[in-house]
């Protein structure tokens, strides 16, 4: 068994998120412990126990220590097979959270999925940022996913429910994305729940100014309104870059201007952009799962802590796998020395 130690570097949920589904990949059961022994709230979230469920189901697997608090798990996979998996998050905890924990496996299952919860909330990437920044570098890869967003969900209500579905990974695309050289374009959605529709349209007006100011390329932000269990609002921002898309978020709140979130995710993007590598900060991590099993190598806006920690978590199941060169906190690139083979 795979002893993971769930406070080595980040340690948050993002170990415990990995280890599972590589577990259920690898078929190789894992125990992990001191989950999150540094954060104010130690153990299992509710959060995080979704995700583990979720992953349960589809790998047929034993757990134990699955409660919230939890400092312990053990996994034990069974053989993995597509399935339609629900996940019900009762509060706002992020789906997308959920979903990075799903998708790795799923890709080596097929399946579909449906879950409620939080879509745009603190802390955890805007369910747009996955839709169209993530599973798009992921196509590139070869796999084939496709997520919908039915309701939105903030904090703290949630309510917020995304089906989609996830094709057999049969061709795994080696990945080199190194550097952008031109921006054809910046597109993005702006929302607004429960909230008056010139919301959505500040926020947009506002990015698509900052991003007009500096770069002489078509902006295209649309703007959504709709109900759901509670108010909120939100931009996601993106580069279409001549090798990936780089994004950008921001999340409204009270007595925040719809203008200030604009602004601020149009300033996220442009400082993704600055160091002109292929690959913004966020995506960064989220790729790591998958870019051990094609091969290749990225360049990062920036080396992470999260991208580190992601990095350390897949070694301790496939062995020398990554080559990491520059600092955390700086642009870098990501390289596989060792692809892994199932």
């Amino acid at each position: 068994m795979i002893v993971i130690d769930g406070s080595y570097g980040e340690g948050g949920g993002q170990i415990l998120r990995t280890a599972i589904a590589l577990s259920v990949i690898t078929e190789k059961p894992v125990k992990i412990v001191k989950i999150r022994a540094n954060r104010p709230n130690p153990g299992l979230r509710p959060q995080h126990l979704h995700g583990i469920l979720a992953l349960k189901e589809l790998g047929n697997a034993r757990v134990k220590g699955a409660k919230v608090g939890s400092t312990v798990l053990e996994f034990i996979p069974g053989k993995a097979e597509p399935k339609h998996v629900r996940v019900p998050i009762k509060t706002a905890g992020s789906i997308t959270l959920v979903l990075q924990a799903l998708l790795p496996a799923m890709a080596f299952t097929g399946g579909s999925f449906e879950i409620t919860g939080g879509t745009d909330v603190p802390w955890s990437p805007p369910v747009d940022y996955l839709k169209n920044v993530t599973l798009y570098a992921l196509g590139k890869m070869g796999l084939q996913a496709e997520l919908e967003i039915r309701r939105r969900g903030h904090y703290p209500k949630g309510g917020g429910l995304v089906v989609g579905k996830v094709e057999p990974w049969e061709e795994r695309k080696p990945l080199v994305a190194l550097e952008w050289g031109k921006i054809e374009s910046f597109r993005g959605i702006s929302h607004a729940t429960n909230l008056p529709t010139h919301v959505a349209e500040r926020q947009a007006k506002a990015a698509e100014g900052r991003l007009r100011e500096l770069y002489g390329v078509p902006v295209e932000i649309e703007t959504e309104v709709s109900r759901s269990l509670g108010p909120g609002s939100g931009i996601v921002v993106w580069a279409e870059t001549d090798s990936l898309r780089l994004g950008g978020d921001a999340l409204g709140k009270r007595g925040k201007p719809a203008e200030v979130v604009g602004r601020e995710a149009a300033e996220e993007l442009i400082g993704q952009l600055e160091p002109k590598k292929a690959v913004d900060r966020f995506l960064g991590d989220q790729l790591i799962p998958f870019l051990a099993f094609t091969g290749g190598e990225i360049g990062v806006a920036e080396i992470t802590n999260h991208l580190v920690t992601n990095i350390w978590v897949v070694e301790q199941f496939l062995g020398k796998t990554f080559e990491v060169e520059g600092e955390v906190g700086e642009p870098g690139v990501v390289r596989v020395v060792g692809r892994a083979e199932l």
